[in-house]
């Protein structure tokens, strides 16, 4: 089934989608957005119940409509829902549901998107906003299938209820991986965290100041002096935690983000439930053996339950086929505005690299798309 061209497809209908959408409309230029899920911010509803923005609201609301006064400074996961949903009747957005995309490519000197429904667009311009996280990625561990527990991605985590009584390996120290062990800690869960390198850990907060505000200022120093000033205040706010099992990087906070677009780990309690003994420390898994985990240092332990904090992808391959050229070591396009091959492509919710988080790099990629095609249309 074959639809009408619009002049743009938005493709995601969560934070991403939603704010090119705003500032599409805010422009008077139409478009369709197409959306797999049933609702706008579908991943963020699946996310774990626990979960607050680690970033101030005045920083993370999408264009054109700060989150409600009422709402906290961190802002929690139900929250931003209704945010989006907010956002989306604020700016009559209407996303078409259910239409998961299954190729877009080249058709007619513009882009082609079909979708797993049999329906299909047609378009010159194509805006890709379903983010960083949509592929939960699954190391391979040797042995793993052998594993006698439960073996659970943290995307399909929700609360500690299912754990209750049972001993937890949490593997992966980002963001994800700190926060839940946390939350299972202070449910009384035995939990333990699988730690395979170096990690850049800071507080959320330092004397009541957000520590991400202290970043922004501290980016707008010149790199040698805001990274010597970074690694300082992790000394004295987080310290030498070697004696805990986890090793402090060479490379500073900011400069981690700003090359390799991984975000230091924003302690909210972890690092005192690791202190006082009641989350231990493992290294790297070397393999698994039905229950039992056998690490890097030659220590091993029993479990009945891993939970695999280990990361997404966005695989945006999946969708255009050979992405040479387009996109960096990490999966990520290396620019918002698709030019070449890639022209007439958009690419907003990517970049991970900025200091300041996601939401307010989409925040500044949507203005910069909707300029953009608001010349082109």
């Amino acid at each position: 089934m074959e639809n009408n061209s619009p002049s743009v497809i938005i493709i995601g209908a969560g934070p991403a989608g939603l704010a090119v959408a705003g500032c599409l409309r805010a422009k008077g230029l139409d478009f369709v957005m197409l959306e797999q899920g049933e609702g706008v911010g579908e991943s963020w509803r699946r996310h774990y119940d626990r979960l607050h923005l680690h970033t101030v609201k005045e920083l993370s609301h999408l264009p054109g409509l700060p989150f409600p006064d009422a709402y906290p400074r961190y802002v929690s996961r139900d929250q931003l829902v209704a945010y989006m949903e907010n956002y989306a009747d604020h700016f009559d957005i209407r996303p078409l549901f259910g239409q998961a995309v299954r190729k877009i490519y080249r058709a007619g000197g513009g882009w082609k998107v079909e979708c797993a429904s049999g329906q299909s667009w047609e378009s010159a311009n194509v805006i890709l906003a379903m983010g960083l996280n949509r592929r939960p990625f699954i190391p391979e561990f040797n042995g793993l299938d052998t594993f006698a527990g439960e073996v659970l991605h943290s995307s399909r985590y929700r609360n500690a209820g299912p754990f209750k009584g049972k001993k937890v390996l949490v593997v992966g120290m980002g963001n994800s991986g700190a926060e839940i062990a946390l939350d299972l800690c202070e449910q009384g869960v035995e939990t333990a965290l699988s730690v395979r390198g170096p990690v850049n850990i800071v507080p959320r907060d330092v004397l009541g100041r957000p520590t991400q505000l202290t970043a922004l200022a501290l980016a707008k120093l010149p790199p040698w002096l805001g990274d010597r000033l970074g690694v300082l205040l992790r000394a004295i706010t987080v310290g030498d935690l070697s004696k805990y099992g986890i090793k402090t990087p060479d490379m500073p906070p900011a400069q981690q983000l700003r090359e390799t677009g991984q975000t230091p780990v924003i302690d909210l309690g972890t690092l005192k439930q690791i202190r006082s003994g009641n989350i231990k420390v493992f290294p790297a898994i070397e393999r698994i053996a039905g229950g039992a985990i056998h690490f890097a240092d030659g220590t091993s332990g029993s479990f009945d339950g891993l939970l695999l904090a280990t990361g997404f992808r966005p695989d945006l391959e999946d969708f255009l086929g050979d992405t040479k050229g387009l996109l960096d070591e990490h999966g990520c396009p290396v620019d918002v505005i698709g030019t070449g091959n890639w022209d007439g492509l958009y690419f907003v919710g990517f970049d991970n690299y900025i200091t300041g988080g996601i939401l307010g790099a989409i925040r500044r990629d949507a203005v910069r798309v909707a300029g953009h095609l608001a010349g082109q249309i």
